[in-house]
């Protein structure tokens, strides 16, 4: 591995070449990884029973209202990338905008989410790895291995292994790869929906007597009548999870045909498909099961974890239904893989400009990608699932509302960010007016709000102690719950980390790395050879 003197990109930036394959990513493929990181068949399946518990029926609302501020903050990163493309992303605009203190912790944020979903993933993986072998050789016994935890955690670890490797072997090994994984979990996605809204009509899901299923209706997209306001937060939450992924396009700005443009385009083009699939596939099983607590209904809590496992036989017969199994088995795993881009490449940049450790800076010679740091992601997120894993009953509904705090921290950073970035030209005209300062401040809006009204909801969810005030009367305090430690305290925990690595390596904080400095116009930007 090497790792070489660092070099200016373009004339009067200091962001630097850090040696990763150029122009290998085209618009499409970057949407095709950007696509594959959100995994539309694992996040539905990890999503759905979340979303579904808090809003019931309004579940395509919430999906929509997710989708706005992702679909603003997108223009933020994609103004942000135009100017200064960097695989760090959020950090390096972050820390150009608000300096290096908000910057770290902003990458730091960055990197948490990313861990948590590759546990995620894996869980995922798993559980329908289980299932298919299950369904495949006609044992039922099998599916019940996912919940041996001692089997779970060990095949966890060899799907992390195995991932891991893959990233770590570059860009283009990723790329050819996800066409086929990305390609085979939507079509079966689109044909899961068309089948579940046909029998929904012509032979209705029932339990006890009763039909599960419901008529399709318009007020299920309506977001502003009949959900609390509590419900919904909670149900923004698990939506915002439900879309993220997608900002991997920019962190792949410095191996794309055009870093200025193909990052932005991408990035816009995934969010959009994604959203298209999310309201079909909502519609669909809302359709043929219902939101109730019985039977196949998608309120039944013992569905909430695995909402695919009891519909796939009733809607697509046991064969096909194999099909449905595999085909989210396949997008957890192709998710697994992809997802190591992200948190990869802002280790790297990271430990570039001295905020991390310089050995995360290497880039293998060969594969022209960041092993060593693709590596230390795995190992870290193998050790994260089995912890959690061990101290939590349900890592995956836990896992999906911490992510929705980590995601809503650096996304709106990073829509705040461009706003101050660009604050010298917002209003020279009314593109900048609009991309550059109306959409990051609508989008950064809400998701700050929805940050803090989550983390509440995380302290509140927590178990209640009982204690007795001077004069003998009972006092009921809300003690933190597991999705509070996870999200706040691991925030908390990068705080200490931040000043440690300050001690270390004070240049970066000193603003010696990267500058708190805007990098000229596109029109301006001259490529160091």
């Amino acid at each position: 591995m090497t790792t070489g003197e660092p070099q200016l990109t373009p004339r009067g930036s200091d962001l630097v070449d850090k040696g990763l394959a150029g122009g290998k990513v085209g618009t499409f493929a970057g949407a095709v990884l950007g696509v594959s990181c959100v995994a539309p068949g694992y996040t539905l399946t990890a999503s759905i029973g979340l979303i579904v518990a808090a809003v019931g029926l309004k579940m395509p609302a919430i999906f929509i209202a997710g989708f706005i501020p992702m679909f603003l903050t997108a223009y933020a990163y994609r103004e942000l990338n135009s100017r200064a493309p960097d695989c760090g992303a959020s950090f390096t605009w972050s820390t150009k905008a608000f300096g290096p203190y908000v910057g770290w912790m902003c990458g730091w944020g960055m990197v948490l989410a990313t861990i948590i979903v590759l546990s995620n993933l894996a869980a995922i993986a798993v559980e329908y790895f289980y299932l298919f072998l299950s369904q495949l050789l006609g044992i039922p016994g099998i599916d019940d291995l996912a919940d041996n935890k001692a089997v779970n955690i060990a095949t966890t670890l060899v799907f992390i292994a195995l991932a891991t490797y893959i990233s770590s072997r570059g860009i283009s090994t990723s790329e050819k790869l996800q066409y086929g994984l990305v390609g085979f979990q939507m079509v079966v996605l689109v044909l899961f929906a068309g089948m579940a809204i046909y029998k929904s009509v012509t032979h209705p899901a029932t339990f006890d007597g009763q039909t599960l299923s419901e008529s399709f209706s318009f007020d299920w997209f309506n977001p502003l009548h009949g959900i609390a306001i509590t419900a919904f937060v909670v149900g923004l939450t698990g939506s915002i999870f439900a879309f993220w992924g997608w900002d991997t396009c920019l962190t792949l700005g410095e191996e794309s045909k055009d870093p200025q443009k193909t990052p932005g385009r991408a990035g816009l083009l995934a969010v959009i498909t994604i959203l298209g699939t999310y309201l079909l596939v909502s519609v669909a099983v809302m359709m043929y099961a219902g939101v109730g607590d019985k039977g196949i209904g998608l309120g039944n809590e013992d569905n909430g974890e695995n909402v695919f496992k009891p519909l796939a036989d009733p809607v697509l017969g046991k064969w096909l239904g194999l099909l449905l199994f595999l085909a989210i088995f396949a997008s957890s795993a192709a998710s697994l893989q992809t997802t190591f881009l992200p948190a990869a490449r802002a280790m790297l940049a990271m430990g570039a400009y001295g905020a991390f450790p310089k050995r995360l800076a290497s880039v293998h010679p060969r594969y022209l990608g960041p092993t060593y740091a693709t590596v230390v992601a795995g190992v870290i997120t193998a050790v994260f699932y089995a912890v959690m894993k061990v101290v939590s009953e349900k890592a995956l509904m836990d896992t999906v509302a911490a992510l929705g705090i980590m995601i809503c921290w650096y996304y709106g950073i990073t829509a705040f960010a461009c706003i101050w970035f660009f604050r010298r030209e917002l209003f020279d005209n009314t593109k900048n007016i609009v991309y550059k300062f109306i959409c990051p401040l609508i989008g950064g809006v809400i998701l700050v709000l929805v940050f803090v009204i989550s983390v509440g909801e995380a302290w509140a969810a927590g178990p209640v102690l009982t204690e007795v005030d001077v004069a003998g009367h009972p006092i009921n305090l809300h003690a933190p719950g597991v999705v509070f430690y996870i999200s706040v305290g691991l925030l908390l925990a990068g705080a200490v980390l931040m000043y440690v690595q300050r001690s270390r390596h004070p240049s970066f904080f000193r603003g010696e790395t990267l500058s708190r400095e805007t990098p000229p116009l596109t029109d301006d930007l001259e490529q160091v050879p």
